[in-house]
């Protein structure tokens, strides 16, 4: 079997460095059964990080773009340098003048460059996919840099989730059970306790890794959707083409969560509301236009909601002017999307 693994970089040179590690440590323990490639995608870095990869990791195939991607835009590229057919938008196709590998490989691991792979998690999630033909794609086991759990699949979004967002009800007794419940999209935690892979609407983009043939079917990722909501929307084309997705408990991934979003707090705060929207308008069979509706209503409320308690911490001296106007903004912003 051949695994193409695709590191997708934004001004994370040490974790990248990390990363690479971990997969050539984890591809070593099984490489009599698994081949295992690495391509880094830079997204327009200015911290070094191009040149650390070539420096260090020569097997690595490294393609560098002269502007930020995004999420989508950047795994894409890669999955294209493979040989799939993901580039659509007219830039991404100029950036593609060659396939790295003569062949498509079996399985592609789309991973963060905050995310490290740990033991065999490279084996047992190709192995899955290989023994189990109607699964598309799979997630892994993720864990925070601290150790504790992170929760790496998800339900398909609902109303109440919106709600649960905007207004998190912090420090209300047994809340943290609605946040860690389906009715918040969360999986029981039973299930990740348990070595039995289950199945589930969605895997985080973190540590995903999906079949060659269901990139055939199904095409690359959304290129509208700049970051956040990419895997949402991948997955749901993928079960709506006949296939299923899974979380494998017993592949753990280390993820030091938004290491590159953090760097743009706001934008990227804008930017995951205007994926949520335009996920609910896109498939707009599952979510009728009253849905959406009720949605913008929850988000308008809970935008109030945030600006009151942004003045609240200014007042206090938690936040100065710069973050305050900052916040706001990006609040002003969502309220006209």
């Amino acid at each position: 079997m051949r695994l193409a693994v695709v590191i997708l970089s934004y001004n994370t040179r040490d974790l990248l460095r990390q990363s690479i590690e971990s997969v050539l440590t984890s591809a070593a323990l099984t490489a009599d059964r698994l081949t295992v490639d690495i391509v880094v995608v830079d997204n327009a870095s200015h911290d070094g990080s191009p040149a650390m990869v070539a420096a260090e990791f020569p097997q690595v195939y490294l393609v560098v773009s002269d502007k930020n991607l995004g999420y989508t835009g950047g795994n894409n590229l890669g999955m294209a340098q493979l040989g799939f057919d993901t580039a659509s938008r007219p830039n991404l196709r100029d950036l593609t003048p060659e396939r790295f590998l003569t062949d498509l490989p079996d399985f592609v691991l789309l991973l963060n460059s905050d995310a490290e792979i740990m033991g065999d998690a490279l084996w047992q999630m190709a192995h899955f996919l290989d023994q189990y033909p109607g699964a598309g794609a799979c997630g892994a086991h993720l864990r925070y840099g601290s150790g504790a759990f992170q929760h790496g699949a998800f339900a398909f979004p609902n109303l109440f989730q919106v709600a649960l967002d905007f207004f998190p009800l912090t420090g209300v007794p047994g809340v943290h059970r609605l946040h860690n419940s389906l009715l918040n999209g969360r999986y029981p935690h039973f299930l990740w306790e348990d070595e039995q892979p289950f199945p589930v609407d969605f895997v985080l983009g973190a540590a995903f890794m999906v079949r060659r043939e269901v990139i055939l079917q199904v095409g690359g990722l959304d290129d509208a959707f700049f970051m956040y909501c990419e895997e949402m929307d991948w997955c749901l084309r993928m079960e709506e083409a006949g296939w299923d997705i899974f979380a494998l408990p017993t592949a753990y991934v280390t993820h030091h969560e938004a290491q590159s979003s953090k760097q743009v707090r706001w934008p990227a705060y804008i930017q995951l509301w205007r994926s949520r929207f335009r996920f609910y308008t896109k498939h707009a069979h599952l979510y009728p236009r009253r849905h959406l509706q009720w949605v913008r209503t929850v988000a308008r409320l809970g935008l109030w909601w945030r600006r009151r308690l942004a003045h609240q911490r200014f007042a206090t001296g938690e936040i100065n002017g710069v973050q305050l106007a900052e916040e706001l903004a990006a609040y002003a912003l969502l309220q006209r999307l």
